[in-house]
């Protein structure tokens, strides 16, 4: 019990729990804004596939560091832009359209990946962000190494989070996205286009979902590897329940859920991990965030129109 004690109290533990937590901030946020606006989007698995598998491949083939995150970004636009013309305008099944984004953008990366590179037994490795501790804040005692130590992605997350709180809910714009997951009815009686702005809120949730993936391969690996997203996109889902669609408490939640993931790791190298099942372990920080879901949805608001698709002039 005394080394459980040692492990929550070093500081190595909370700085891999902001890392483990920074691509799901991404994603959380992207699937968010696709929430508010009244869309599932379930495509978020593979969409964070495919910009984990774009954001290398890009840094591989010579780009920077920022631009392949910006490739990522707009490979996410690209099968957002499909989601949201299948369910927006087609109107179609949300749920039907975003399993089958998730196994299209999967397959094509995997596709890809062989394609680019028949030949390769090992994944390619690449010069991935490094460690860029924030001056004079990283400093402080505890919060600056957990907080302000970390890689410029983490940082971009931060803001990100920040940002996506102040629109939704001091700006026109984010009462007009949080209108139309409410009320598109009202949303279209002020002459704004309920099409344009679900379409406009997939597109850039997806690609934030995808920056979350890039996060994988440029900034906590340096490299793509099949099965590396391991169903990062399907907790964030329930991160945005678990956060009752703000984008705050989403945030906390995803900290919450690495906390749990860089503590089951930790614990596989005490004396319990040599007497306890390992699957057990990594089945910790699952049940512990179910639990957490369980309590916490119950007073959540779910976005009235949220999967209720709008056709123009209907009521």
């Amino acid at each position: 019990m005394s080394e459980i004690f040692t492990i929550i109290a070093s500081v190595s533990l909370w700085v891999a729990m902001v890392r483990i937590a920074s691509p799901l901030i991404f994603a959380t946020l992207g699937e968010l804004l696709c929430e508010r606006a009244g869309v599932l989007n379930l495509g978020i698995e593979g969409i964070m596939v495919a910009g984990a598998f774009a954001g290398w491949f890009a840094a591989y083939s010579g780009m920077g560091l920022w631009p392949a995150v910006g490739v990522a970004f707009l490979t996410g636009m690209g099968f957002g832009a499909l989601h949201a013309l299948l369910t927006v305008l087609f109107g179609l099944s949300q749920h039907v359209v975003g399993i089958g984004i998730t196994l299209l953008a999967s397959s094509s990366s995997y596709f890809a990946y062989r394609l680019a590179l028949p030949e390769v037994t090992s994944p390619p490795k690449i010069e991935a962000f490094a460690t860029w501790p924030v001056p004079v804040l990283s400093q402080i005692p505890l919060i600056g190494p957990v907080l302000f130590s970390q890689t410029p992605l983490t940082y971009l997350a931060y803001g990100l989070a920040i940002a996506l709180a102040l629109v939704l809910a001091r700006t026109p714009l984010g009462l007009a996205i949080r209108a139309v997951g409410e009320n598109p009815t009202s949303v279209e009686a002020q002459g704004l286009s309920v099409a344009g702005l679900r379409s406009g809120a997939v597109i850039a949730g997806s690609g934030l979902m995808a920056v979350g993936g890039s996060f994988l391969t440029l900034s906590a690996f340096n490299s793509f590897f099949f099965e590396m997203v391991n169903g990062r996109g399907w907790i964030c889902i329930a991160l945005v329940v678990f956060g009752a669609w703000k984008p705050g408490k989403a945030v906390a939640g995803a900290f919450l859920f690495a906390a749990f993931d860089a503590l089951q790791i930790r614990l596989q190298q005490t004396p319990l991990g040599a007497h306890l099942p390992y699957q057990i372990f990594l089945m910790l920080p699952y049940l512990l965030s179910i639990l957490a879901l369980i309590v916490t949805s119950r007073r959540a608001s779910v976005p009235a129109a949220l999967m209720q698709p709008f056709r123009k002039g209907e009521r």
